[in-house]
């Protein structure tokens, strides 16, 4: 990965980040966190990875974000200075949960 695409990812992380506190209402007690944005390779596309607290409440999370994307996207657009600006799509990343499972899992292996 390109050095220039690490800092887009980093700008279109931490933009969207606060984009989303700033303009997105979420139900009490759910806590939205991005964790990382891939942006391909010819700044077309990019995909926002969240991470929701609690779990359960992800779908929930996920479907208020969809709605909200066109609003986003705008946000963004104007935030950021680049010819190219990707397309944003949102994706629950689940890593967390993973990690928590296997070390359960090697935690019950004992």
């Amino acid at each position: 990965m390109s050095e220039r695409i690490k800092k887009v990812n980093a700008l279109i992380r931490d933009e969207v980040s606060r984009i989303l506190q700033k303009e997105v209402d979420f139900d009490e007690g759910v806590f939205v966190t991005v964790v990382g944005a891939d942006v391909s390779p010819t700044l077309e596309h990019a995909k926002i990875k969240v991470s929701v607290f609690p779990v359960e409440n992800s779908e929930n999370v996920l479907r208020q974000i969809n709605k909200e994307i066109f609003n986003i996207q705008q946000k963004l657009n104007k935030k950021l200075i680049m010819r190219k600006i990707p397309k944003i799509r949102f994706e629950i990343d689940m890593s967390e949960e993973y990690a928590s499972h296997v070390q359960e899992l090697l935690d019950n292996a004992d």
